[in-house]
């Protein structure tokens, strides 16, 4: 059947003719409601099917001017529905009052307030539809704002309490509050506790629909949520959850619970709790529904940000619901690191109480608190999650999980990290297994919350529960007359039982430690440190490293509690060996004591000048590790080491015992005796085994000779000036006038071709390869011009001299190129090797002596003392290593010309053993060191 077609009647200028005469504002304004309603209700349902509904159809119906007599017909018909009863003060007011609405009152009943007609009750029906609809326009909306559209809907929604009407009502004032200044209008005059009392008095699905959608779009900022959680919004709401089986109304209630629950406050939390919605939003966790199953999770996270809800959240299931879903979301399938971020804080927050904590351990929680601690995209919740780590200080079997699973590590790690963005949580989010006290506080219990807060943090007492509530300043009997006085001033002062261990410091008197971004770190390092045996998990090489960059970059001082965990640590007789196999001491000693980080070698780095605190610190904890290495124990610790361990460990300890052991008996036994010290020369052409291996290496005999002065006096590198004043007068120089007398006898010639004379008798006389040659039976013997093969110029230049009686005439300074440049191939080693080749052995020395001046002295660096030993001459090596290990040479450029040597010997290691070996004893001072037995 073809569509009827429209009518004269239809059209939207006549509709709104109908709908301006009903209202009383055209020509046939006045007419009674009654009289005009077929035709009224023609027009309004051509209106809601037709015009409305078409495109474009809600902006034309508003361009035409038809919202105004639309809300005039809604203010007439309200009010020719029967009047409510006596409004109290704070009622919603009718449509005949003008004035404004007070946001709360009591509305009428539903035995007091009759149905109104069916005409009535349809022209209603149609104008809230057409209203709703257009509300659905931004430009709408703004209008009916502006033409005080709002006060009319909350006088329907009071006065009329049929299920159809008070279903369009709420949704014309849902589809208004999506705008915040009608939301803010709604809320002035009050609309809220009459859309709670439809919800629940309404029994039909579409009307509940549509007042929780109206009371979700309410909750457009956290002012209005905390205003309709203040008004008992939130619980109806939970408890109409616990009862629908409607899937439509389930999903909505679900979604204005994740509206109302945004920034939780604690009056939601409470509602929702005494509400019983706690174990429906558990069980629709698992919804089949998308939407319906991340609202519900979202709502439970943003409930985590009450404490007093947490437990009675995690007895419902909530833990392990919200576990399950960061899992999923962490996985290779899950969402953006950004959705993850509300999950992740509220399983932070269920840390705080015990019963949640249990129910994380068990259901995986603190792998999954680990993955996300050593997630480097996750770096901006990392604090966040160490405070949440933090809640098991105290549980003996998640500790040790926890270190199983390298939190040591990562807790050191974050120490000098970037604190995260994460904003503060409030009171209300504090733990609730300690509720807050309502009754006035006194400064005594402040002092001793400060005391027990102290005890617990060094690990005097396990927990709260270990201190009897006895002991405290509401319940210490006062002190008896008869017993003196304290010097201390009194009231404030505790007795303190006799089983409890006092520490020496009195926290009443000190000032509160401070508690930066690391805190939560340290408290667990500083749990971690007070074991039995703590060296597996903090006496290694990233532990360690971690707290000392902490220690020495801290922008104000550093946490003391980080300088009490090295002491600690050095004072404890387990970790001994731990330090030792770790290269901690040595690591102690370079940070803190010489001022060189991993970081700053080899290549300085700009770092804040070393502080006098620092190298205190660091004596003070090398003291420590004395005392125990110097300990019967220790004693046999090491000796163990040295003579049983591993390889590495050999070598580990052959290094440490310089810095640790002071006594004469104990480092001359293990270093010379049974070998330490060769243990440690040899493993320096070997692969190192720890990045500043060498620079330890080089530290380390250094101090040992150190050890040794008293009865050692090393050989120091003579400072031989360059001045020429302090020359010898030279010999050979007369024969190079034009006139010399006497005159030469001889030339030699050179490849070159250069002629250089020479007195036979002379030359005859200083080697013997020149008296066989100059007065043998050679025939070079009766020859005036003897040639020189394989020699050059600056080469043969000192070896003229020394033949002609020259002794430190300057001439060995000749051939020897200036420092940073190579002597493999240059004129210096041709003439080291022509002087051992003509048998010149004081030759040999004096140019060797020469090398050293100039690459060795005070214009050469660390780079030329590897050049030097490359030459493989003795002397030069033994001169090597006295600038190497010299006194008062610079930590960094004794370690650099170390590194130097190493290279140069490379897999020959013997001539730099040896040369090291000779400073270190004094065996190149004239034999004058003890004897050892290798």
């Amino acid at each position: 059947m073809a569509a009827a077609k429209p009518t004269p009647t239809d059209s939207l200028s006549f509709c709104l003719a109908q709908l301006t005469a009903a209202a009383g504002e055209g020509p046939g304004g006045g007419k009674d409601t009654a009289t005009s309603e077929t035709p009224l209700g023609r027009a309004l349902l051509v209106l809601r099917t037709r015009h409305v509904k078409a495109a474009g159809g809600i902006e034309r119906f508003r361009a035409h001017g038809g919202l105004r007599p639309l809300l005039a017909l809604l203010r007439r018909a309200a009010a020719a529905d029967p009047a409510p009863p006596q409004a109290s003060p704070g009622s919603a007011p009718s449509a005949v009052s003008a004035g404004p609405a007070s946001p709360s009152g009591s509305a009428p009943s539903a035995s007091s307030s009759s149905s109104p007609p069916a005409r009535l009750r349809k022209t209603l029906d149609l104008g809230l539809s057409i209203l709703a609809n257009c509300c659905t326009e931004g430009a709408c909306r703004a209008e009916v704002r502006r033409l005080g559209g709002i006060l009319p809907l909350v006088t329907i929604l009071q006065c009329v309490k049929t299920d159809s009407i008070q279903n369009r009502a709420a949704r014309a004032l849902g589809n208004l509050a999506m705008e915040p200044e009608s939301c803010r209008d709604i809320h002035s005059a009050g609309a809220v506790p009459l859309l709670l009392e439809s919800l629940t008095a309404c029994q039909d699905s579409q009307c509940l629909q549509s007042v929780v959608r109206a009371l979700r779009n309410l909750a457009d900022s956290p002012q209005h949520r905390l205003a309709l959680a203040q008004q008992g919004a939130v619980r109806p709401l939970a408890e109409l959850l616990a009862a629908t089986p409607d899937a439509a109304l389930t999903s909505a209630l679900v979604r204005a619970l994740l509206e109302l629950s945004r920034g939780c406050s604690r009056a939601c939390a409470e509602q929702l709790s005494l509400g019983g919605g706690l174990g429906p939003l558990v069980s629709l966790a698992s919804h089949p529904k998308r939407a319906v199953r991340e609202a519900t999770i979202l709502t439970l996270a943003n409930l985590c940000a009450q404490g007093l809800v947490r437990p009675a959240l995690g007895n419902a299931g909530g833990v392990e619901v919200l576990l399950g879903e960061l899992r999923r979301r962490r996985g290779p399938n899950g969402a953006n690191p950004a959705s993850q971020q509300p999950l992740v804080r509220a399983v932070c927050l269920l840390c705080r109480e015990a019963i949640n904590r249990a129910r994380l351990r068990d259901a995986g929680g603190l792998e999954l608190l680990m993955g996300l601690l050593g997630d480097s995209r996750a770096r901006a919740w990392h604090p966040r999650v160490v405070a949440a780590l933090g809640g098991f200080l105290y549980d003996t079997g998640a500790l040790g999980r926890l270190q199983a699973l390298g939190l040591v590590p990562l807790l050191t790690g974050q120490l000098c990290g970037e604190a995260g963005d994460e904003e503060e949580e409030g009171r209300e989010a504090a733990s609730w297994d300690f509720p807050e006290e309502r009754t006035p506080e006194r400064a005594e219990a402040g002092s001793f919350r400060s005391l027990r807060s102290w005890l617990i943090s060094e690990g005097y007492v396990a927990g709260p529960g270990d201190i009897s509530p006895d002991w405290s300043p509401e319940r210490c009997p006062p002190p008896e007359p008869s017993e003196p006085s304290s010097p201390a001033p009194g009231p404030t002062s505790l007795q303190t039982p006799r089983t409890l261990c006092t520490p020496r410091r009195n926290p009443t008197t000190t000032t509160e430690e401070p508690w930066g971004r690391e805190g939560p770190a340290l408290l667990l390092l500083s749990r971690f440190s007070q074991v039995p045996d703590p060296s597996g998990a903090l006496v290694t090489g990233p532990a360690l490293c971690g707290l000392l960059a902490y220690v020495t970059g801290a922008p104000g001082p550093p946490n003391p509690r980080a300088l009490r965990i090295l002491a600690r640590l050095t004072c404890n007789p387990a970790c001994l060996e731990a330090f030792v196999r770790s290269y901690g001491a040595a690591l102690l000693r370079a940070w803190l004591v010489l001022g060189v980080a991993p970081d700053d070698w080899p290549a300085p780095r700009a770092r804040p000048a070393l502080r006098s605190q620092h190298r205190e610190l660091g004596e003070m904890l090398l003291q420590n590790l004395t005392v125990q290495a110097e300990s019967p124990f220790g004693v046999g610790a090491l000796t163990h080491l040295l003579l049983s361990g591993s390889p590495e460990d050999r070598v580990a300890c052959a290094l440490t015992l310089p810095f640790i052991c002071r006594k004469p008996s104990l480092w001359r036994r293990l270093l010379l005796d049974q070998g330490g010290l060769r243990l440690l020369l040899t493993a320096l052409t070997r692969p190192a085994p720890h990045p500043l291996f060498l620079f330890f290496a080089a530290d380390s005999l250094s101090c040992l000779q150190g050890l040794m002065s008293p009865t050692v006096s090393p050989v120091l590198p003579p400072a031989i000036p360059l001045e020429l004043d302090l020359f010898s007068p030279c010999l050979y120089e007369p024969l190079l006038g034009p006139a010399p007398v006497p005159g030469p006898d001889l030339h030699f010639l050179l490849d070159s071709g250069l002629r250089l004379p020479a007195q036979r008798a002379t030359s005859a006389t200083a080697s013997p390869f020149f008296r066989a040659l100059l007065a043998g039976s050679f025939v070079e013997a009766q020859m005036d011009l003897v040639p020189l093969r394989g020699l050059s110029p600056s080469a043969a230049w000192p070896v003229l001299h020394h033949l002609h009686g020259c002794r430190g005439c300057g001439a060995a300074l000749g051939p020897v190129p200036p420092p940073g440049q190579p002597l493999l191939g240059s004129e210096a080693e041709e003439a080291l090797e022509a002087a051992g080749r003509f048998l010149l052995p004081g030759l040999e020395e004096e140019l060797e002596e020469a090398v050293g001046r100039i690459h060795l002295g005070p214009q050469g660096g660390p780079e030329s003392v590897g050049e030097v030993f490359r030459l493989g001459r003795p002397r030069l090596a033994a001169h090597c290593a006295r600038w190497t290990l010299g006194p008062g040479q610079c930590p960094r450029k004794r370690a650099l010309a170390l590194v130097g040597l190493v290279e140069a010997a490379g897999e020959e290691a013997g001539p730099l053993t040896e040369a090291l070996l000779a400073v270190v004893m004094g065996a190149e001072a004239g034999g004058r060191g003890p004897s050892v037995d290798f």
